[in-house]
């Protein structure tokens, strides 16, 4: 009985409510002061025929040609996923931080690293089809460069589901699933902040180039948007790309990805820190006052 209890204890908790809230708050705030850097980066990515140019000269480059808003273009999708995988992610992994606590265990690195990588495939397998549609929304619109891209005709995120399920199947909400899965960032990296986190992603872009044209998948050749991203797809896309452009052609965007990752990082643990401080102070008075 005390077992189950510390179980419910650690999953329902207060506390593990408001990580997961100031997680959530703290990565929309930050995500939507430096969107714009998220924008000029999936551009370069999944559009390989673009210039690779400085990012300033990107974002002017995309305002003049479809508007200063077009920088926004799929905002919301993309914080409303955003919030949702966030939420997922904190609440995942102090629920577990949580209940190994009540069971009496304490907290080791190789403890944490393991609750990271379990939040970060939960995050991954409830969160993709939402990544997926909010990828297409981003891109609804924009001025192509490469001719062999689609473009979608979504009237919104639910018409986005209705017409991926409708005319591609269930499975293609999990595209780019495989590449996700290994760029789960585990907790000690998540933690670290900026600096450990540009590592991380210029040592992993690659597979992040992947994974944004798997979601995206509207192309007129084959081989780029198999369903789920399996291992073979994705080989197929690195070697493809440097086929057409050489091996630096899938680092197109890593100078907005590396902007987007410091700042975002630290706004983000900055806001997170402040509510979660800020909450916890008031739960203490209140405790007081009960007492």
């Amino acid at each position: 009985m005390s077992d189950n209890g510390g179980a419910t204890v650690g999953l329902l908790s207060y506390e593990t409510l408001v990580h997961a809230v100031a997680g959530a708050v703290g990565s929309m705030t930050a995500m939507s002061v430096f969107f714009p850097l998220d924008t000029a980066r999936i551009r370069l990515q999944v559009d390989e025929n673009r210039k690779s140019k400085s990012t300033p000269l990107i974002l002017a480059e995309i305002a003049k040609e479809e508007g200063i808003l077009s920088l926004y273009r799929g905002w919301f999708p993309v914080i409303s996923s955003l919030c949702c995988s966030n939420f997922v992610y904190f609440y995942t992994f102090n629920s577990l931080k949580r209940v190994w606590s009540t069971g009496g265990g304490q907290s080791r690195p190789s403890k944490d690293l393991l609750m990271g990588f379990i939040s970060g495939a939960v995050n991954v397998l409830l969160t993709t089809p939402m990544w997926v549609v909010n990828t297409r929304l981003k891109l609804q619109g924009a001025k192509f460069r490469n001719e062999d891209l689609h473009q979608t005709h979504y009237k919104g995120i639910f018409d986005a589901f209705s017409q991926i399920i409708a005319n591609e199947g269930v499975s293609t909400l999990w595209n780019g699933v495989l590449p996700s899965l290994v760029l789960i960032s585990t907790a000690e990296i998540f933690l670290i902040g900026a600096v450990a986190k540009a590592i991380a992603t210029t040592a992993t872009y690659p597979l992040q180039t992947v994974q944004a044209i798997l979601r995206f998948g509207q192309y007129k050749a084959e081989g780029k948007s198999g369903h789920l991203g399996s291992l073979r797809n994705v080989v197929y896309l690195l070697m493809d790309r440097i086929r057409r452009h050489g091996v630096l052609g899938l680092y197109k965007g890593l100078e907005a990805k590396l902007l987007q990752t410091v700042l975002t990082a630290a706004l983000m643990f900055v806001v997170y820190e402040k509510i979660t401080a800020a909450t916890f102070r008031v739960m203490g008075l209140n405790r007081k006052l009960k007492h």
